[in-house]
């Protein structure tokens, strides 16, 4: 789960990692009092959406006096931000971040992330701040350098010194730089963190160093135990049919292509994914119902695939272990009779009680269309979403 910057920087400054003081704004009528409560004439001003990349997209605004401060605020209060990571519909500004100035003296990028190859934490750094990691990595990959930290977010004496001496950090910022990348690994792992980027880190003119910037995603299988942190979910930052996922704790990240999927597991569903497109078809979700999901699971599911205007066929493709076939069977039954499902539809099911399941299926009189395994299903839905075009 994604969070908003000043989220972040608030979890940041209970690990003691210094951040510009702030105040965060969703009405316009707040704005004045969010200034003299900061007692600045000067500030930066920051949309607050789960997207990189704001600055380009008109998202950041520096502001030299108070009308300015008000006027900019009042701007990007509702503004669309169209990011690579937004995509082309964009996300809506409801909120911004009203900042203190920073004295910069020279910028730096940290990453931490889960190595996943080394099941290890793993920390990037370069002194190349203010640019996407992915550029420097393409340009000038020299310039990044990778250490890993232990799971308990410890991280030793050797691998800070290594820190130091490629970010070019001495005496007082480098003792500054020790403090700071310790706690920040205790925080991503304390956090639950899957990536946490501080983009710039920069130095000012005292040699103190500051996260100007916090770029936060945390775990959503280890919220039940940061319920703090799950309380900062920001619906408003999703698509409609990923907010009643979320409500329905269904696994679902929408796409562009035109054939609804539901499976369950995510390794069966990217490998249903991956077959249709194999076979020229493009998926418009992923969305993985779990292993012990009810009929109801699967009612709504239907009823969050359909709700995408583009779906022009769907495919469900159910291995039933945990979950059966006859029940899942049912399911699928009373959703197409409860929705009306007009476009075609094709099942694949697999596992426990998988021939009541498919008897089911075929006494319902409904138009299902029964697939024998995986390929026949993807080459079946593929064939008839292609026809509906």
């Amino acid at each position: 789960m994604n969070i908003h910057e000043y989220q972040a920087k608030h979890i940041l400054r209970e690990y003691g990692i210094p951040c510009q003081d702030f105040r965060v704004v969703s009405r316009a009528t707040d704005i004045e009092e969010a200034i003299d409560s900061l007692g600045v004439t000067e500030a930066v001003i920051k949309v607050q959406i789960h997207a990189g990349g704001r600055g380009k997209a008109g998202g950041v605004k520096i502001a030299k006096t108070r009308e300015a401060i008000i006027q900019k605020a009042n701007e990007l209060l509702g503004m669309k931000i169209v990011t690579k990571q937004t995509g082309p519909d964009g996300v809506i500004c409801h909120q911004v971040m009203i900042s203190e100035l920073a004295d910069i003296a020279k910028e730096y990028y940290v990453g931490l992330l889960v190595d996943r190859a080394h099941a290890k934490p793993l920390l990037m750094v370069s002194p190349e701040g203010g640019t996407e990691i992915e550029e420097v990595a393409e340009k000038t990959p020299h310039k990044i350098l990778k250490v890993h930290f232990g799971i308990d977010g410890s991280i030793d004496e050797e691998a800070l010194n290594k820190v130091c001496r490629f970010m070019d950090w001495t005496e007082k910022t480098g003792e500054a730089g020790k403090i700071f990348i310790k706690n920040l690994c205790k925080a991503f792992v304390e956090n639950d963190g899957e990536m946490l980027e501080i983009n710039p880190l920069i130095e000012d003119k005292e040699g103190v160093l500051w996260a100007l910037d916090a770029k936060f995603s945390v775990d959503d299988n280890a919220l039940f135990r940061r319920a703090e942190i799950k309380e900062m979910y920001d619906p408003s930052q999703s698509n409609a049919q990923e907010v009643i996922a979320h409500e329905m704790d269904l696994a679902y990240i929408a796409l562009d292509g035109n054939i609804g999927c539901m499976v369950n597991g995510a390794g069966l569903a990217m490998a249903t994914m991956d077959l249709i497109k194999y076979h020229g078809g493009a998926p418009a979700n992923f969305l993985d119902v779990g292993g012990g999901a009810n009929k109801e699971k699967v009612a709504k599911s239907f009823g969050i695939i359909l709700s995408d205007a583009n779906v022009k066929a769907i495919l469900v493709n159910i291995f039933g272990g945990i979950m059966r076939c006859d029940v899942i069977a049912e399911g699928i039954i009373d959703a197409a009779k409860e929705l009306q499902i007009k476009v075609p539809l094709i099942v694949r099911l697999e596992g426990t009680n998988v021939e009541k399941g498919k008897e089911l299926l075929k006494k319902s009189q409904l138009s299902i269309i029964a697939a024998d395994d995986l390929t026949d299903a993807a080459k079946k839905v593929v064939a008839h979403a292609n026809s509906s075009k």
